[in-house]
């Protein structure tokens, strides 16, 4: 393995920990600003990787960029799923109380 790749790893593996441990502290009353924070995240991460895909030389790393461009457009996507079927059952609560 290159050094580059190595500490690349490294700085996924703590990402992936990171994450899991910061999303298992967030009380409830915290999880929708969480989780739209994230889509904004997901956004940013599309923003990247398409200049990245596009000006890729070696097959792994269009490949990377493919995979990177995949999961930020499906966090994005399932972003606004979970939004929309907030916005419906908040509005479906308010009309029940009429």
């Amino acid at each position: 393995m290159t050094g580059g790749l190595l500490v690349a790893l490294y700085l996924f593996t703590l990402a992936i920990f990171l994450g899991l441990d910061v999303i298992r502290k967030v009380p409830p009353t915290l999880q929708g600003a969480l989780a739209v924070g994230m889509g904004a995240t997901a956004a940013l991460a599309i923003a990247v990787a398409l200049p990245a895909a596009g000006a890729s030389h070696t097959t792994a790393t269009a490949i990377l960029s493919a995979a990177a461009v995949a999961m930020a457009s499906a966090g994005v996507v399932g972003g606004l799923v979970r939004t929309r079927r907030a916005l419906s059952d908040r509005a479906n609560k308010g009309a029940g109380r009429r």
